[in-house]
């Protein structure tokens, strides 16, 4: 098997642009997910920009090689849309690796930097809050199992924040590593999941502890964007905040985000007269931002 994935990946070890090479194997048991494969070759290159993707077939065994860019490797450590590439990147076996990136790679994985982390835990909290809105929003309508579906999501994101508070990258196994780091979350997970109560009741308990939890975690959770606000000088409007490099990754969400702090008190509303008569444009500043 070693000597039929050496062959796929062997001309691109001596290329200039290959930052390193890893290989999984499904009879590896540390390994979680192989999307159905057998084996996966996962090629960091700076040749190419979007995700790329071939299949093989060799002895009966099937083989997937992806290639990606550092760029949209580190984008999707931050984002977490690819909970599989931390498990591919943590527990792949790495057959070539140039100057020692994927060693970088690994360390920064297990060292979570605390700009990393800020920024991750803010877009899980603006997953959370797009969830619990959603989620509550379409219960009070009477779609009871849309609203349920979308309050379970906003668990699940309320789930990621706390392993990455406790400096920990999500895993597929989420839920495992939330039992150890707050059993409160976990227990709340199944009294959602396997409780006897009818099911409006567990969204109505789900309502409330999502609730509590956002008030507890506004200030953890948002930090990340308050940091980015307090770059721009003075009062900044929507524009220039939706603007910023550093907010893009949750800038779907991000005037949801700032509403819920302009009504905690987080970021206070300014309103600026505008050549239309009675028509005000507002700004914003974090003053009473401690």
């Amino acid at each position: 098997m070693d000597m039929l994935l050496r062959q796929l990946y062997q001309d691109q070890a001596g290329k200039e642009d290959t930052c390193a090479i890893l290989v999984l194997r499904k009879d590896d048991s540390s390994f979680l997910s192989t999307d159905g494969f057998d084996a996966i070759i996962l090629l960091i290159s700076d040749h190419v920009k979007d995700w790329q993707s071939k299949h093989y077939e060799a002895v009966g065994k099937r083989i997937a090689f992806h290639t990606m860019s550092q760029e949209m490797m580190h984008h999707s450590l931050i984002t977490g849309n690819q909970r599989r590439l931390i498990d591919w990147l943590v527990n792949g076996r790495i057959v070539y690796d140039r100057n020692e990136f994927m060693q970088d790679v690994k360390f920064r994985i297990d060292s979570f930097p605390p700009g990393d982390r800020s920024k991750k835990l803010t877009i899980q909290f603006a997953k959370l809050l797009r969830r619990f809105e959603e989620g509550k929003t379409l219960f009070q309508q009477g779609f009871i199992l849309d609203g349920f579906s979308n309050l379970f999501h906003a668990l699940h994101h309320l789930a990621r924040m706390a392993v990455i508070k406790d400096g920990f990258y999500p895993e597929v196994t989420v839920w495992e590593q939330v039992k150890k780091i707050e059993p409160e979350i976990h227990k709340l997970y199944q009294e959602a999941l396997n409780s006897e109560e009818a099911l409006d009741k567990r969204i109505e308990l789900l309502i409330l502890a999502l609730g509590v939890a956002i008030h507890s975690k506004l200030e953890l959770g948002a930090s990340h964007f308050l940091e980015q606000l307090r770059s721009i000088e003075g009062e900044a409007t929507i524009s220039e905040m939706l603007s910023l490099p550093e907010v893009q990754e949750y800038r779907i969400d991000l005037e949801l985000m700032l509403n819920t702090l302009v009504e905690k008190g987080c970021v206070s509303l300014v309103k600026r007269e505008t050549p239309a008569k009675s028509i005000y444009q507002t700004k914003y500043v974090i003053e009473n931002y401690n």
